[in-house]
């Protein structure tokens, strides 16, 4: 059957994941939902320095909201935070470097930060696709490092600030992709088998789903929520996915189009009448597994899942300087 969901996957992207799926949708969207002026809110960003990251963060800066840039590389970071303050007008905007695929230096980064600032909503968007199996210098392999165990520890480090915040909220940026996946908690760090990057990725956006789930059963004072972008035309896709980017390339969506509906969630008043942990695309919660895909897990499975990351998590925090 996993020829038939990819090709049901596929053939439902066709359609919905492209720009003209988002103008489609778009129709129905309510302007007013983000005409919101969220000054004295403060905001951190993931992978913030490029695409649908770069996007969300210049929209709410627009806004008037205090945005923290989390970035691995400084320098196209700074061009970033300069773009933003410029477009913006808003100078409440601060960098951190961080690499998402370090556990030690989330750990580092997130004591810090609780020391020095508020939080109200966390984006998590910082990801990776690496098409060849490649290990951290912490052992880990590089897509679960920064999909899975890097979003992990930044959400459960930063809850504790979050949970005094006034409307706090957690989003994540993850991908249709995962609609093929059933969650594997047997092999997290892809060691077993040939190594395919795409459904690497796929797998940790599906791992992701299953946090968002189990975040907002056990946190009910934050409002989680976890999103597909759709197919956008980022740095990120071209260099990962080349041959598609070259089929693709006149569908795809804005990064501004692709970030609409993160935007949708960090700000709008409408995003939190809908229940915690659910699964959204285009501004509506969508369904995350396909009609009669055998991709459902047993609730022990996610529990699982849960504990190993924490395991994980601790394994590092444990070694953290400061």
């Amino acid at each position: 059957m996993s020829w038939y969901r990819n090709a049901v996957w596929f053939v439902k992207g066709l359609r919905e994941y492209t720009r003209g799926g988002y103008e489609s949708a778009s129709r129905h969207f309510n302007p007013a939902d983000v005409e919101v002026d969220v000054a004295g809110r403060s905001f951190l960003v993931t992978g913030a320095n490029s695409g649908i990251g770069k996007a969300t963060a210049k929209e709410i800066a627009r806004r008037g909201g205090t945005v923290h840039l989390v970035c691995r590389n400084k320098e196209r970071a700074e061009v970033a935070k300069e773009e933003i303050v410029t477009e913006t007008g808003n100078q409440n905007i601060f960098l951190h470097i961080v690499d998402i695929s370090n556990p030690k230096e989330i750990w580092k980064f997130a004591e810090k930060f609780q020391n020095e600032h508020k939080l109200n909503v966390l984006i998590n968007n910082a990801g990776c696709m690496v098409n060849n199996r490649e290990l951290t210098e912490d052992g880990l392999e590089r897509n679960f490092a920064t999909n899975t165990l890097g979003t992990y520890i930044m959400t459960t480090a930063l809850l504790p600030l979050l949970e005094k915040a006034a409307d706090a909220r957690v989003i994540t940026v993850s991908s249709g992709g995962m609609l093929v996946q059933k969650l594997n908690i047997s092999d997290l760090q892809s060691g077993n088998g040939p190594f395919d990057g795409t459904m690497v990725y796929a797998q940790n956006k599906r791992q992701q789903v299953v946090l968002t789930e189990q975040w907002a059963k056990a946190h009910r004072n934050v409002h989680f929520s976890v999103m597909h972008p759709g197919w956008a035309d980022t740095p990120a896709v071209r260099s990962s996915m080349p041959d598609f980017y070259e089929r693709m390339k006149n569908s795809l969506r804005t990064e501004a189009q692709g970030a609409d509906t993160v935007l949708w969630l960090a700000v709008s008043a409408e995003a939190t009448k809908l229940p915690s942990g659910l699964f959204f695309q285009d501004r509506q919660p969508v369904r995350t597994h396909l009609p009669l895909a055998y991709t459902h897990s047993p609730p022990e499975d996610e529990e699982k899942l849960m504990q190993m990351l924490e395991e994980f998590s601790q394994k590092f925090k444990s070694v953290s300087p400061g």
